[in-house]
Order: structure tokens, then sequence, then C-alpha cells
């Protein structure tokens, strides 16, 4: 079976962790393991009575605290059924024999948590929070390299040898021996999983919400855009398929940079890994381990297919609340059996999956019912969102040290002794940041009053009392939905085969036409077109395909010298050449000279009365340049003749032009600001203003202008000038959209506006 032509469906859900199932090793045909907040590894066999499922085969105990990497050691003389690597929360790596599940080696030298292992020959090479990278030979450590500015948080070995890391600073970096021969540098937050793709490169899971593909020259061949939290996990399959785990919880499946399913789980997705025949295993917050299969005969049998279901259903409605009210801890209709004690006296109960009022009729001795209780509409708008879930307080805290700035959610009837210690382990920081969260929390709740937890036992210095190291103090800062923007908007959707029918379709109609005939495309350039058309397509080679010199030469004269009515599929050729990195670098050479081709299709395209189709497609153009830093001079340099040639695009009646133009216009504001152009900056500016105020744009335009103009001044220096146009009204309106992300922008833009 074509696996990566086939939808997966759950197998199987094994049940045995007591807490959040953290990591996931497979272990060749033998079966897998799976580590555990509970501070076990369990090994799960194939049970040989049900072709489904697996069973656990061994439960290793030695770990202290929460389990989280793993690595498997192939079968040898000395480990006949093969050994496991763990790391742990304790700072400790264990060496296993799986045969009698026992420990064969404790490996101490880490001062923090352990959070990758790889192994290198018959070397163990492990990462830790310490920001250290260790080899261990025959249980003894040989050498510690500090690695990165922050936070190790994944190490993989590569098939070439290579060891490649990733840290809280944002970077990867490519090993040699004990030199670092390359960083990566692209995500704008920390690096939270790896894998090897034989025969590519590199992914890289972040907390950015992303996934990148990078040759290991560090070049990006593809950035996977689709989760709406933190990414924890990536893998790859020789089918060529990716798959990632996310704190959304969903494991989502990609094929040649494109999500094609995602895979609903009832909490976190820690861990995601392929088995051997495609099959995917998953580790979750809520415990289970699952597996997914697209083979049939495998799929689960309706009575899992429930409970699955049921779980699902049940993390729902753990969330659900009802007039501020957790939904799950109202009482049932039993607390009606209770009588009031005054009249008008009012309960909420539970029934079913809503909240329903009732009033205690003191007269009639009973409990009228009022109806069903709902968020209120300022109730929505009044608490915080993250990751989808509401919360009393979403502060972010700055860690220091390099760290990134950190989310941090909590409810006014949390216990923040119980909030600090769950987010301290979700963001891979140390416990000994625990006191000064928990201040943290207490100051910026109002908590005047709290009585400290005397259970608490500090894992690295054994006292109840908070030991300091130097850690940097948190700092609150202000929490913005949507701004400021980072990174590059571009269209990257194309109709390819579309867009060679209609260059066909188009060509027949010139050998039609005697007078045109000159312009006609022969076979030989038809036969080009096509190959050319071949190469954009196959995205999964964009790092080694090649463009000649010919290829683009013949695009270009087909753009200077066609008619104006049948330039935009060839202007969408030229879209996409820009996102090939070879592509591009050959059309550099004819954009960057005398006769510059670009600004002679702008001309073209803008003459009045302007082609819709030819906007669209030449303003999608436009905007992808902004992908690949080589251009950034010529956008600066021509910024003006650009933003003037496209000025009355947010007034077209085609909702496709008004999104374009106004993602231009945010591309050009993150680069202005990047410049620090402050002309540059004024004139982005007025043109986003512009479309926020007009009426008749649509939501995702008027949303991206908006988005630009928080960012211009938020980071930018045009802050002042904003306010001279009145931009506090305009927030004003966008707070009361009924489109919810224009809202939540608004609101950022007016909290700009007060800021001194």
């Amino acid at each position: 079976m074509e696996i990566d032509s086939a939808e997966y469906q759950l197998r199987c859900q094994l049940t045995g962790h007591e807490d959040d199932v953290r990591g996931i090793c497979i272990c060749d045909k033998a079966g897998f393991a799976t580590s555990s907040r509970d501070r076990t590894i369990r090994f799960w066999s194939p049970d040989e009575s049900n072709h489904r499922s697996f069973t656990t085969s061994k439960i290793l105990l030695g770990h202290t605290s929460f389990v989280g990497p793993l690595a498997w050691v192939a079968p040898s003389e000395e480990l006949p059924e093969g050994g496991l690597v763990s790391g742990g929360m304790d700072t400790l790596i264990l060496v296993w024999n799986l045969s009698t599940g026992e420990k064969i080696q404790t490996l101490k030298g880490h001062k923090l948590q352990v959070t990758g292992i790889a192994l290198d020959g018959s070397d163990v090479v492990s990462t830790s929070i310490d920001c250290t990278l260790r080899r261990w030979r025959k249980g003894q450590e040989v050498e510690v390299l500090e690695a990165h500015k922050a936070a190790i948080q994944a190490i993989i070995r590569l098939p070439s040898g290579e060891l490649v890391t990733g840290s809280s600073d944002t970077t990867l970096k490519l090993w040699k021996e004990a030199a670092c021969v390359h960083t990566f540098s692209g995500h704008t937050d920390t690096v939270r999983g790896l894998a090897a793709v034989p025969g590519l490169g590199i992914l890289s899971a972040s907390h950015d919400g992303t996934i990148r593909l990078w040759e290991l020259s560090g070049q990006v061949l593809l950035e996977m855009v689709g989760h709406t939290s933190i990414v924890y996990s990536v893998d790859a399959h020789a089918s060529g398929l990716i798959v990632s785990g996310s704190e959304d919880r969903f494991a989502k499946i990609w094929k040649d940079g494109v999500c094609v399913q995602s895979l609903e789980h009832p909490g976190c997705v820690w861990d995601a890994k392929f088995l051997d025949n495609g099959d995917i295993v998953t580790a979750c917050s809520d415990g289970l381990v699952r597996i997914w299969t697209v083979h049939q005969d495998k799929i689960a049998d309706p009575l899992e297919l429930e409970s699955y279901a049921a779980h699902l259903s049940q993390y729902t409605l753990s969330r659900k609340r009802v007039g501020g009210l957790k939904l799950e801890e109202l009482p049932g209709l039993e607390a009606l059996q209770t009588p009031g004690t005054t009249d008008g006296q009012t309960k909420v109960v539970r029934e079913g999956d809503n909240g329903v009022a009732y009033a205690w009729n003191m007269m009639e001795q009973k409990w009228d019912r009022i109806g069903e209780v709902v968020d209120g509409p300022n109730d929505g708008m009044s608490r915080p969102l993250l990751d989808g879930i509401q919360y009393d307080h979403v502060f972010d805290v700055d860690i220091g040290d390099g760290e990134p700035v950190r989310k941090l959610p909590c409810n006014r009837s949390d216990n923040p002794y119980d909030v600090a210690d769950k987010w301290l382990l979700k963001e891979n920081l140390p416990l000994s940041y625990r006191e000064q969260i928990v201040e943290f929390i207490l100051q910026n709740t109002g908590q005047k009053q709290f009585t400290p937890d005397p259970s608490f036992r500090d894992p690295y210095t054994g006292s109840s009392a908070y030991t300091p190291g130097q850690p940097s103090k948190p700092v609150a800062k202000t929490t913005f939905k949507h701004v400021p923007k980072k990174g590059m908007l571009v269209f990257d959707a194309a109709q390819f085969d579309g867009i060679l029918k209609k260059v066909s379709e188009f060509n027949n109609t010139l050998l039609s036409a005697s007078e045109q005939k000159h312009m006609v495309l022969t076979e030989a350039d038809m036969s080009r077109l096509a190959s050319i058309i071949h190469v954009l397509k196959d995205t999964s080679h964009y790092h080694s395909s090649k463009f000649s010199d010919d290829d683009v030469v013949m695009v270009l004269k087909l753009l200077k010298s066609w008619p104006l009515t049948m330039l935009f599929p060839v202007i969408d050729i030229l879209r996409m050449i820009i996102l090939h990195a070879d592509g591009a670098a050959v059309l550099s050479k004819h954009v960057n000279n005398a006769n510059d081709v670009l600004m002679e299709l702008i001309k073209k395209v803008t003459t009045s009365p302007p082609l819709p189709a030819n906007l669209l497609t030449s303003v999608r153009a436009l905007t992808n340049f902004f992908k690949n830093g080589s251009y950034h001079d010529w956008l600066l340099k021509h910024r003006g003749e650009v933003l003037d040639a496209y000025s009355t695009c947010y007034l077209s009646s085609n909702k496709n032009v008004q999104l374009a133009y106004s993602t231009l216009i945010l591309n050009y504001a993150v680069l202005l600001i990047e410049k620090k152009d402050e002309e540059g900056q004024s004139q982005v500016l007025s043109a986003a203003l512009e479309i926020a105020e007009e009426e008749s744009v649509e939501a995702d335009a008027k949303f991206r202008a908006l988005v630009a103009i928080g960012s211009l001044m938020l980071e930018g220096v045009v802050k002042r000038v904003a306010m001279d146009f009145d931009v506090a009204n305009i927030a004003k309106a966008a707070k009361a959209s009924k489109d919810t992300k224009i809202a939540e922008v608004g609101a950022d833009i007016e909290l700009i506006t007060k800021q001194s």
C-alpha cells in the first residue's frame, strides 16, 4: 500500500503510564520504548493475541524524576536483546539491559535536566539545559563542550556521522568531532525537536510553531506552517512523509511541505515517531500512547474508536466554561435536592454539556429553572486567550540569559506552586526557577497572602528552602496577540497544470492571428516551459534542482513581448521561480542591471486601466521577492515606485487583489523596521492606514494592514506619526469588529497607543 496517499486512522491506544508520555524510541523490529513523567520507561512489544496492539514487556524503574530522551542500543554479545539509554529531569543518564530490565550504568555530570541523547558508535552523547554537550565512553565522561548560549533542547546523529543540536537560543548547530562547523539561524524561538532526512538534510521543530527542512549548508528548503502552538517533535519516514507533534493537541502529517492530515488528541502531543511500516506512534499528555495506521487490517475496532472519541469529548468538556465557571466543576442535578436558604438564591448545576441556573422559590419550596448559563458578550474579550484556552492572566516572562520570552497562563483559582511546576516542566526550564515564578505570579495576580508548599524539595539541593543560582529575575512585559510581525509572508500555492494549459491556450490564439505569429512559442519553447514547470512542481528537490540562464531568459522574453492580456500565467511562473533558490539567483542577474526587467513589468501591468489578473499575479510575485534577502536592496531602492504603482489596489473589487496588496504592505513594514528606514516606514504606514479605514476591504486584507500598523508603531519609529493620523479611532473601530482577529489586533494597537 502507498502510505503517502492513504489516510491514517487509529490502530490502538496503549495504557500503562500514569502521567504524561514524553518520549518515544523506535527499537528496530523489537518494538518501541516510551518515557514518562511518571518516572518510568516502558518497552512495548507486538501483542501476539491481538495483531493490532502492543503490550508492555518491560518496565524500567531508576530515575527519580520524569524521564525524557531515549536512545536504542542495538543487540550485541553484552546486550543480547539490545539496550536503552535514558535521560531525566534528575540530571542522570541511565543505560539499561533489556534482557534483565536492569540499569547497568549511571552517567553523572550534567548540572540540569538532560534533554537529548544520541549514540555515536559506542559513545553516548548527551545534551542538557545546562548548555553543555557531553560525550561518554565506557561509562566515563571524556568530553564537555559549552555548545550553545542557552539551553540545548535536542540532539541527533546524521547518517554521515555529524551531530546536530537545537537550542533555546533559536539556532541549530552542526558538529564534526568537537568543532561546530555551521550554525543554522532562522527560527524565531526555541528549537525543540530534530530529525534526519537521509539524502536531504535536517528537520527542526520550534516553539515558533513551524517546522523547517534544512540543507546541511544551512539553506532552508522548506518551512511548514500549520500548528497553532509550540511544535515539540518531528520525524521523517522513507516514504517522504513527515510527522510533527504540538502543544496544539495535533500530530500533523506533511507531504512536500503541505499538511495532508491532522490527528487530534485529548492533550498535548509531546512526541511522534514513525514505525518502519509507516505507522505512527504518538505520546500524549493524557498518559496514553496511540498508534495510527494506513493498513486497513490494523484499524482499531469500534470499541477502541468509541473509547478514543470519548477521550476527546471528555477533554473538550473539561475545558468548557459557562459564566466563567468550569463546566466539569459544577455540581450535578443532585445538588437541587438540597433546599435553598433564601428566596431568590441561585445555583448553577451541570446538565449534560451545559450549565443551567436555578433560583430557590421560598414560597413553593422548590428550585425554579431560569435557563442555560452562557458567557456574556464581554467575557471572552476580557479574558486572554492562549492556544485556544481562556485564562484570567497570560503573562510574558523574560527568563533572561539569552532565553526567548515565554507565555505563562494562570487562573485566579490556581495554586501558584502547581502552576509554576507544570509550566517549568512544559518549558523545559530548571526547577530552580520555581520560587521566582511563584513570587512573580503572586505579585502580578494581586495575591498578597499565600501559604508556601511545605512539601517542596529542590531537586538539586534537596532542601525545602529555595537556593538561588544566579538566574535572571523574571520580568513581566505587555502581551500582544498579533504584533510585532516577524518574518515574511509568501504566496507559494500554484495550479501548475492550469498555468501551463493557459499558456498553451494563449499560444494557439497567437498562432491563429497572422499579425502575431512572431510571438508564438515553438515546440522546443513549449517543451522548455514544461520542464520549468516540472522543476517548480517538485518542491522536495528545490535544494538540488537547477535553472539555466536560458530558462529564465525565455520567461522574461515572454513578459516583454506577449500581449498585456496574456501576461498573467507567465507572471505566475515568475512568482514561483522567485521561491526556488537557484531560480531566484539566476533571475537576480537580470534584475540588478541597467535593463531592470521588474520595473519594466510593473509599469506595463499597472498601465491604466490595469487588468485584475495582471495586478493579482504581479503583486503576489513582488511579495515573494521579500523571502529572498538578495532582493531586499532592490525592494528598498524602488519602494516609492512600487507602492505608488499599486496604491489603488485596496479599492479593487477583487478580494484576492486586496489581500495580495495588503500582504505586500505588511512585508514592506517588516523589512523597513529591520532597516530602521523612517521615511519608508511613514509611506508604508500611510498605505496601511488607507486600507484599514476603507470599509469595502475584506477581513483578511484589513487584518494584515492592521498588523503592519501595530508592528510599525511598536518596533518602528513612526508611532507619533500614527497618533497624528488618529490611529486611536482606527483601533477602536477594529476592536469593535465581529471578526475575532481584527478585534484582537485592534486591541493590540489600542494598547500601544496607551504606552508612554
